[in-house]
């Protein structure tokens, strides 16, 4: 009798040390998918704004370069 409780109370130690193990796994994997997500999400808005700054460079280094060469123009046209 005392052998068959003992055996059944492994079992059930054994049966919640596997539900807990399961939770805990599970738990693991949805923080690493949160965890990748956001890093997804990180690399994303920092490209962004280093395409937005690089548009933004070319914009002004467009509108410098071509003021330049409207005053040499006119400078030719004047001269």
């Amino acid at each position: 009798m005392r052998m068959r409780q003992s055996i059944a109370q492994l079992e059930r130690a054994f049966v919640e040390e596997v539900q807990l193990d399961r939770t805990r796994r599970e738990r693991l994997s949805e923080t690493a998918d949160k965890r990748s997500k956001y890093r997804a999400i990180e690399r994303t808005r920092q490209r962004g704004s280093l395409r937005f700054v690089g548009l933004v460079f070319a914009m002004i280094a467009t509108a410098v370069l071509v003021t330049i060469a409207m005053f040499q123009v006119l400078y030719l046209v004047l001269a």
